[in-house]
């Protein structure tokens, strides 16, 4: 992948497309300052680069069934490699782990779960404690969520680009 400089433009290009993946191109290249072509130009190479991975819809879990989220906090009984990969590609096959992020501290693995409810939660650690060489199973149910930003922070750096 080539790196992009980025400058003021490509940032305002990030900032307004994290925020609103939908908005038409001509829309994007007046907030940014410039015209439609060069903006799809910059868009385009921002994506090639590897800055921007994908776009995607924000769904309402719960308008589609999912009342509960918890956070799991996962111990392995190894740390091996092949322990550590076998346990994420176990845990890529759950539609319900919607994140898996190995971590450094007291858990080797923080997953963010979806369920439809209690029951169906109960269900997901119960799994999830039979998973091979998961050694312990820590959940926390998510009682109300006041902010969830997507992304990072876009600002223009000096140390960035």
């Amino acid at each position: 992948m080539r790196r992009v400089k980025l400058d003021r433009i490509d940032y305002r290009i990030l900032r307004d497309l994290q925020a609103e993946g939908r908005m038409t191109n001509v829309e994007l290249a007046k907030r940014a300052g410039i015209s439609a072509p060069p903006c799809l130009r910059r868009v385009r190479a921002l994506e090639k680069a590897g800055y921007i991975r994908g776009y995607h819809a924000d769904l309402d879990p719960e308008r589609l069934g999912f009342e509960v989220m918890f956070i799991a906090l996962v111990g392995l009984d190894s740390q091996s490699e092949a322990v550590l990969s076998a346990f994420e590609q176990a845990m890529a096959e759950w539609p319900e782990v919607r994140e898996c992020h190995m971590a450094r501290g007291p858990s080797d693995f923080v997953l963010k779960v979806v369920a439809r409810n209690t029951a169906h939660e109960n269900d997901l650690t119960t799994r999830l404690t039979a998973v091979e060489h998961v050694a312990t199973v820590q959940t926390i149910q998510v009682i109300r969520t006041s902010k969830q930003n997507p992304g990072v922070p876009v600002e223009p750096d000096a140390e960035a680009g």
